[in-house]
């Protein structure tokens, strides 16, 4: 008598998608119209010749940067150049003290969501200011990373990172400035991001110091818990 045999039947699990991301860190201030021709032609590689991802991690010298929904009156005093940025946002400061990322990243292979991508910035800032027991925080209507000054001995809340991307072709550039130890009073020339009822501040502010080799160790750290 025969006997049929079940044949056992295995059940693959979907591989998991690698992202290939390179990190470029800068130690020497960069000028900001560089970083903008080099940002374009990287998002054009990544996207035509499939080349790595980037972060790129640098400081700029003094400079304001105006975002695709910058209002003149927000223009208070042009004491620095002031570029026109391509990115989302309003104007913005970036200078020495100041850790930008510009990150680089093919969305169409990890997900083509804006508001996605944005909230993913947010919570990759979150976790690093974990590194110093900093507890950053999202704010409805308003995008960047906030910290609430009752806590450090202040008042009200201010904007400890601010965060203004663009996507060309769902390759996305531009990034985050988190502010380590800048002049804070850079900031008067300008209406930081439109807001006027909350101000800025940094980890130098908030009485930490650290070595920005320290905060790129960090940032690099908690990659990983947001993007994979």
């Amino acid at each position: 008598m025969a006997i049929a045999q079940k044949a056992a039947t295995k059940t693959t699990a979907p591989k998991k998608t690698v992202f290939k991301v390179d990190w470029q860190s800068e130690d020497r201030p960069v000028a900001y119209d560089r970083a903008l021709a080099f940002m374009e032609a990287k998002a054009g590689l990544i996207r035509d010749k499939a080349e790595n991802e980037l972060v790129w991690l640098l400081e700029h010298p003094p400079v304001y940067t105006a975002g695709t929904s910058a209002k003149q009156t927000d223009m208070l005093n042009p004491r620095f150049p002031v570029y026109s940025a391509g990115r989302g946002g309003e104007y913005t400061y970036h200078g020495p003290g100041q850790r930008i990322a510009y990150v680089m990243l093919d969305l169409q292979k990890r997900n083509p969501d804006l508001r996605d991508y944005i909230n993913k910035l947010e919570g990759w800032m979150i976790d690093t200011l974990k590194t110093w027991d900093v507890t950053g925080e999202r704010r409805e209507g308003r995008i960047g990373v906030w910290i609430n000054m009752k806590n450090h001995g202040g008042k009200g809340e201010a904007k400890i990172a601010a965060i203004g991307v663009r996507v060309r072709k769902w390759v996305s550039y531009h990034g985050i400035a988190l502010n380590v130890n800048p002049d804070l009073t850079h900031y008067n020339g300008i209406v930081p991001c439109g807001i006027t009822e909350h101000g800025v501040t940094s980890l130098a502010q908030l009485g930490i110091k650290v070595a920005m080799q320290d905060v790129d160790r960090a940032l690099k750290a908690n990659w990983e818990k947001t993007f994979g």
